[in-house]
């Protein structure tokens, strides 16, 4: 056997054990519902008109002193439409001025946020990859204190940006019976309350930065943090999570879904001071996702109130404190499903 055909033979073995896999692996996401309790769309063409928004939130917590700061970017409510059909959907938002024309004492907020929340009938899998620039002090009573905050309600930070990576991805055991599809993506149909554990793992990294202290140097506590002054944090974390989800359902159309899960794992925390050390702490990181659904569901109609949230939580390498790091979204959905008479494409088999 010569060189050239012995390379041929092991891209031949390689390509082989892959596609095996590949279908292996189809074969253990695919789902056999249990009719009694799920009505399947995703051959249907689901069209919908929604309202969204998307958010984020930074916070530094003094637990000794018992006071923080909750930083907020000025994000807009989004009016948009978008359909799915089989694993394939497109949702597309605009930001109407009418609709936001009072968001200018919050300041402005550049932003890029490619939330993305995938869910098959096994796993759902979160993603977060965002930049936001452009922030506002949300409690300024007790930053800046009663008299401060009555002449500047929304003291405003535009000099600080973060960007933030998250992946969460999560195994639904009970999937013939409970779905997350039908509140979130509106392709599938609960007629029957259920719920199922879930269990996970998930990674994130952050980093905040300012152009001076994220610890304003007029704040009424001069004693928050130990009067430690940081312009830059990056955290790094993975952690494993466990939690419960159901969908009640009454009269078999109107539902309400709740879900939480709760992660612990470790991370590094990165403090960058203003008198240029760097002070580090590996600890413990505390983390939630949360799932809340409302609404009316039957074979052709669904009219719902989504949210789905993520929290982190990140001890600093000052004691009795920690950092919070939250995003999530907002959406309220009418949607219509359109069946068809034959498929748009065939599937192989």
């Amino acid at each position: 056997m010569n060189l050239r055909t012995l390379v041929w033979l092991i891209v031949f073995m390689m390509a082989a054990v892959q596609m095996q896999a590949q279908t292996r692996l189809q074969k253990w996401l695919k789902t056999e519902n249990d009719t009694a309790y799920i009505e399947e769309h995703t051959e249907d063409i689901t069209g919908r008109l929604y309202g969204s928004r998307k958010y984020t939130k930074f916070d530094i917590i003094d637990r000794k002193q018992k006071k923080d700061i909750m930083y907020r970017p000025n994000t807009p409510f989004n009016i948009g439409f978008g359909a799915n059909y089989r694993n394939i959907g497109l949702n597309l938002g605009f930001n109407l001025p009418f609709i936001n024309q009072h968001n200018d004492k919050y300041g402005k907020t550049k932003y890029l946020d490619l939330q993305s929340h995938i869910y098959l009938r096994k796993i759902v899998v979160d993603f977060y990859g965002q930049y936001y620039k452009g922030y506002y002090v949300a409690n300024p009573e007790k930053v800046f204190g009663a008299e401060y905050a009555a002449k500047n309600p929304y003291p405003l930070r535009p000099d600080i940006r973060n960007i933030d990576f998250g992946l969460n991805v999560q195994y639904i055991f009970n999937d013939k019976r409970f779905s997350y599809r039908a509140p979130n993506l509106q392709n599938e149909y609960q007629k029957k309350s259920a719920g199922s554990f879930i269990m996970g793992g998930e990674m994130f990294f952050g980093a905040i930065k300012g152009d001076s202290s994220l610890i304003p140097s007029n704040m009424e506590d001069t004693n928050f943090l130990r009067d430690e002054h940081y312009y830059k944090t990056g955290i790094y974390s993975m952690a494993a999570n466990v939690g419960y989800a159901y969908t009640f359902v009454l009269q078999q159309h109107f539902f309400l879904s709740l879900s939480f899960t709760a992660g612990l794992g470790g991370n590094v925390t990165s403090l960058f001071l203003e008198n240029g050390d760097i002070s580090r702490r590996v600890g413990l990181q505390f983390s939630n996702t949360v799932r809340a659904s409302i609404g009316y569901n039957s074979s052709r109609y669904f009219a719902g109130v989504h949210y789905v949230g993520m929290n982190t939580r990140s001890g600093m390498p000052i004691p009795h404190t920690y950092q919070t790091f939250g995003t999530g979204n907002f959406r309220v959905s009418l949607v219509r499903r359109f069946a068809l008479k034959k498929p748009l494409w065939k599937t192989k088999t």
